[in-house]
């Protein structure tokens, strides 16, 4: 039942135009030309929970800065922005420098992790490089309560498992969230994890003819190999991007993509009166010699002029608003 009704809303949603923004999409267009993204970084005072925690942080430090780069060209590739650049810098010293806090979140029984800036060096970063909004990517940890099957579906375990999650927010020199991932304007929310860092030994149960799987984290070569694994085009061969990044990367895109030829079309339309079919004036019977027939308009009334005409003014409509008003927690 649950399947249908989900598979009901999905079928709702489709073809109905959404503002994913916080402010409306128009603004948003003409606001945002120069879009700079600061280098992903990593909340080191997230909850982090593997046994070897530093060595983590170092590992997903470089798979950020070899992987995000995915992220740019997909944004290039939007055509919604003049110029879109990963920004100098330590990932970590820029994070420092504007983070103000953190908060943990469940909204729309979504669990993850917001942040919240720090205005003045916000501003002065987005003034000194001339940009009109700034995206920053946070890879956190999070542990949550979920169920996990194994490989052949056959069992499963539900417990409290570590994850690595990543966050977006697009903001502006006064500190407004324009845009924000996870996003919750759509009508499916949806967030996966970039990577679960724990997992349920089933073989160990197994073998040991136990009726609980234990929850053990993975090594730090087994985390490598899974971001490092390769996403397949439609032939099945493999490509340059890595598969986990990059479906995060199209998650986000998803949120973040307007039609700027849409946006940009006048509210009010000019909508043309058809004009009725032209009656044509019959001699009277009587009359001797047929008479020359005059064209009028059905709707213009008889006059004692030879001819006349009328022509209806032409009516205008305007669409509705699309503006959206701003999720809860969005700092101005």
């Amino acid at each position: 039942m649950k399947k249908i009704m989900l598979l009901l809303l999905a079928l709702l949603s489709f073809g109905c135009a959404q503002n994913r923004f916080n402010v409306p999409v128009e603004d948003f267009s003409e606001k945002v030309k120069s879009l700079g993204v600061l280098p992903i970084a990593v909340d080191a005072g997230s909850d982090i929970r593997h046994p070897q925690k530093e060595q983590l942080i170092q590992l997903m430090e470089e798979m950020n800065r070899k992987y995000e780069q995915q992220l740019v060209r997909k944004l290039k590739g939007t055509g919604n922005f003049n110029t879109v650049a990963i920004m100098d810098g330590d990932p970590k010293q820029l994070f420092e420098n504007l983070v103000s806090r953190r908060e943990r979140r469940n909204d729309a029984t979504i669990e993850y992790n917001k942040y919240f800036w720090k205005n003045d060096e916000l501003k002065n970063y987005l003034t000194k490089n001339k940009l009109d909004a700034v995206m920053v990517l946070v890879v956190s940890g999070l542990t949550k309560n979920d169920k996990v099957s194994s490989s052949t579906l056959l069992a499963s375990l539900t417990s409290n498992y570590n994850y690595l999650v990543l966050s977006a927010q697009i903001l502006d020199a006064s500190g407004t969230t324009l845009w924000e991932y996870p996003n919750f304007r759509s009508r499916l929310l949806t967030y996966d994890p970039l990577i679960n860092l724990q997992y349920p030994d089933f073989s160990e149960a197994d073998a040991n003819m136990v009726s609980k799987a234990s929850v053990k984290f993975k090594s730090l070569d087994g985390i490598r190999k899974k971001l490092d694994e390769k996403r397949k085009d439609l032939l099945l061969r493999e490509t340059s991007e890595s598969d986990a990044y990059s479906r995060q990367f199209d998650e986000i895109l998803s949120y973040l993509k307007y039609d700027q030829n849409t946006d940009k079309k006048s509210s009010v339309k000019s909508i043309e009166t058809p004009v009725a079919p032209a009656e044509q004036s019959k001699p009277p019977a009587t009359a001797p010699v047929a008479t020359q027939t005059t064209t009028v308009p059905a709707a213009a009334a008889q006059s004692s002029a030879p001819t006349a005409s009328a022509t209806a003014p032409a009516t205008g409509s305007k669409s509705p608003s699309n503006e959206i008003a701003p999720a809860a927690g969005q700092i101005f």
